[in-house]
């Protein structure tokens, strides 16, 4: 879900002035002293998955909170080429100071929504999950989340302070998984949990010996990662079990059909491209 107005608002208003500057040069010398209304549409110029509207129309009010922002599709539908997704009516100088945010934003979470999709579907039949990751554009992430969530993808920890993942680095630096699980359930908060990442077999064992909640099985081939999960579900059914690593559209079903119960990956977020959309004054 989108975050509240005080999180999203500063957001939006340091991109607006980071764009403004010192003021429209051009939009602000055609309309001076001249306000006029009017209409403008949003056309998708190719096919995908809509994502953020609810945010377009934010950077519109802030701009003059008299404008009407009205959606003619639903947040997360996947729209045909050439379709009006939106109709704008107000100051035509907001919409033209507004424009280039707005749009810049639709597209990249759109471009996030419909790459997403395309992961989600490949499993849709399936009981394993899309988890995106922290690989996320710096000052963004809350909102690339929530695109990846509109695709159809669940949320992974969108902060350091969400939950407990032990990675290599942090079993390197302690010395040993049980060493750094020790450590770490003598400091962490209720009711917080602690997933471990593990590459290989005795990983997973020293994972399971320390009754971590959630075991992530990180680039392992299919052979091994089967292996790795019938290991898990015998030792606990309850243990909690993520893949990631080299997933990719082709692979993404073989590693969901070994039965873990979750899949991250980075790529609808790192590697999707924008989805073109234009605005048209009427």
């Amino acid at each position: 879900m989108l975050p509240p107005l005080l999180v999203l608002d500063p957001l939006l208003e340091n991109w607006l002035r980071e764009d403004l500057g010192r003021g429209d040069r051009t939009t602000q010398a055609i309309f001076f002293g001249h306000a006029k209304i009017g209409q403008a549409s949003w056309i998708a110029k190719e096919a995908g998955v809509i994502a953020g509207l609810p945010v377009a129309e934010r950077v519109f009010q802030l701009l003059n909170p008299t404008i009407h922002f009205t959606p003619t599709v639903a947040e997360g539908e996947f729209c045909p080429k050439s379709k009006v997704i939106a109709e704008i009516e107000g100051s035509l100088d907001a919409l033209l100071i507004g424009e280039r945010v707005a749009l810049n934003l639709a597209m990249r979470l759109s471009g996030i929504a419909s790459a997403t999709r395309q992961y989600v579907q490949k499993i849709a039949d399936l009981s394993t999950r899309l988890v995106d990751t922290r690989k996320t554009t710096p000052g963004l992430r809350i909102l690339e989340k929530y695109a990846s969530g509109i695709g159809g993808a669940i949320n992974h920890r969108l902060g350091l302070d969400d939950a407990i993942m032990i990675k290599d680095n942090h079993i390197q630096a302690a010395g040993s998984i049980e060493e750094a699980v020790r450590r770490v359930r003598q400091n962490m908060p209720y009711p917080l949990t602690i997933e471990v990442e593990t590459s290989q077999l005795e990983e997973v064992n020293q994972a399971l010996q320390q009754q971590v909640e959630i075991i992530m099985l990180d680039n392992m081939d299919l052979e091994m990662m089967q292996t790795a999960v019938e290991m898990i579900r015998n030792f606990n059914s309850k243990t909690k079990i993520e893949a990631s690593g080299n997933i990719t559209l082709d692979r993404i079903r073989n590693v969901a059909e070994t039965g873990v119960d979750y899949i991250s990956t980075s790529a609808p977020i790192t590697r999707s491209t924008w989805l073109d959309i234009s605005m048209r004054i009427d």
